[in-house]
């Protein structure tokens, strides 16, 4: 009961901070609100029992990509002014309605059928925590997982050093 009453209350803040980060026209205030957007998104998580999930949402999305749209922000010239009034308003809302009514008839019309055979590479129990089982789906020597993860962090690394040498001041 405790946790529907958390989601009830969670959902709300979500919804009312998302709206709010397109509405307003105070970009700061529209990246504050996208940061406590972000964050109850990790709260949801957290009623799911995802708590990986919401250790990297609150790590990666309102930690990190929060802290550097602020910092964006804080270093634009012209931060009084906001943002400026768009003659593409109005296409732009009809293009997001189509879109809406498009993904709403797909979802409608879909026969969501059920997967039952799939196989997980650990079994977990329903109401656990995730971390552990997702440390042991990934490192666990007989699963083979390891050598991908590992490449994955090097191909990443290798695109931040590119992406620094591409900005990188020639002077």
């Amino acid at each position: 009961m405790a946790i529907e009453i958390a989601f009830w209350i969670l959902a709300p803040i979500m919804v009312g901070a998302a709206l709010a980060v397109v509405l307003l026209r105070d970009i700061f205030r529209a990246a504050l609100l996208l940061i406590l957007c972000f964050f109850t998104v990790a709260g949801i998580y957290i009623t799911l029992n995802a708590d990986f999930l919401a250790a990297v949402q609150v790590l990666i999305y309102a930690g990190a990509i929060g802290i550097l749209l602020i910092f964006a922000i804080m270093l634009t010239r012209n931060l009084k002014e906001g943002n400026p009034f768009n003659r593409l308003k109005l296409p732009a809302l009809i293009v997001a309605l189509l879109v809406l009514a498009t993904v709403i008839g797909v979802v409608v019309s879909t026969n969501w059928a059920t997967v039952t055979g799939v196989s997980q590479a650990v079994e977990m129990p329903v109401d656990q925590p995730t971390t552990g089982y997702i440390a042991t789906a990934l490192f666990d020597q007989s699963k083979g997982f390891v050598l991908p993860f590992e490449i994955a962090s090097v191909l990443l690394l290798a695109a931040l050093i590119g992406a620094i040498v591409l900005v990188k001041d020639r002077s």
